[in-house]
């Protein structure tokens, strides 16, 4: 109960501290207005030229349009610019070194840090710009306070896994020294397979299997499906099992390299 009481801690503090930067938030929430309405009208063009593509129809794609723009900086779908930054300039000044002495699990600090970071963006830069979109398009939101609640767990989920993948690149920084490489190769693949261009269930073929079957497609692509009720093959449960089989895959993975750094890599600087 005692570290549970400290990461539910560690977590509120994140928000906290995320909260202070109100000039940021409003022009996050401006720009992912400003880019669903760019991306919503490009949408009603390819939809009118090809109506129920990936299987949505056009409620339906401008609906997914919305729910990526309120989850882009909660899932960091662009460029990682979250906790991983903080730990990536840790392990390079060898600040890290004073953090591996403290009494705590080193992942789930960072983890709860970047849950308390992930749910501030959901408040400040998720609701309005779907309210917005809400007003001004036809959405295809449910009624049914139950999809909405496992919108919520499937998002949380979703937010285990982006974690764990840019823990991974935060990790790299053991041998890189300099990890500013990686999370740009990690932005370029997760902007690409995250879904936050087109819908997943659009890419055809090999590509399309390959695309639903990694991890990036639990931060976009299924808590839409989720949202939406359009998810035949995996249902609610599936989803939900899904996206923790990827978060609880990649954590032990970045433990077991997090094991391998800070028992042979000389930390610079530590």
């Amino acid at each position: 109960m005692g570290a549970l009481r400290l990461y539910a801690t560690v977590t509120a503090g994140g928000l906290r501290r995320y909260a202070t930067y109100r000039a940021s938030t409003v022009a996050g929430i401006v720009t992912n207005t400003v880019f669903g309405m760019i991306i919503a009208c490009a949408y009603l063009a390819l939809w009118d030229e090809r109506p129920h593509l990936g299987g949505y129809d056009q409620a339906q794609a401008l609906t997914y349009v919305w729910v990526g723009q309120a989850l882009y900086s909660v899932m960091m779908l662009g460029m990682p610019n979250g906790v991983e930054v903080e730990l990536m300039e840790r392990i390079r000044s060898g600040d890290i070194a004073v953090d591996l002495y403290r009494p705590v699990d080193q992942q789930c600090w960072w983890l709860s840090l970047d849950l308390g970071r992930a749910l501030y963006q959901l408040i400040g830069r998720g609701v309005v710009p779907l309210t917005v979109g809400a007003l001004v398009f036809p959405l295809a939101l449910p009624h049914d306070v139950l999809r909405w609640l496992a919108f919520l767990v499937s998002v949380l989920l979703g937010c285990v896994v982006s974690f764990a993948l840019r823990h991974l690149v935060a990790m790299s920084a053991f041998w890189l020294m300099e990890g500013n490489g990686a999370a740009q190769m990690y932005g370029i693949v997760g902007t690409f397979f995250s879904g936050i261009l087109l819908p997943l269930n659009v890419f055809p073929g090999a590509i399309g299997d390959l695309a639903r079957a990694l991890p990036w497609s639990s931060l976009l692509q299924i808590p839409a499906d989720v949202l939406m009720g359009t998810h035949p093959r995996r249902g609610v449960l599936g989803s939900f099992l899904f996206q923790a089989a990827w978060g609880a895959g990649l954590l032990a993975v970045g433990r077991a390299v997090q094991t391998v750094a800070v028992r042979r890599v000389v930390v610079q600087g530590g």
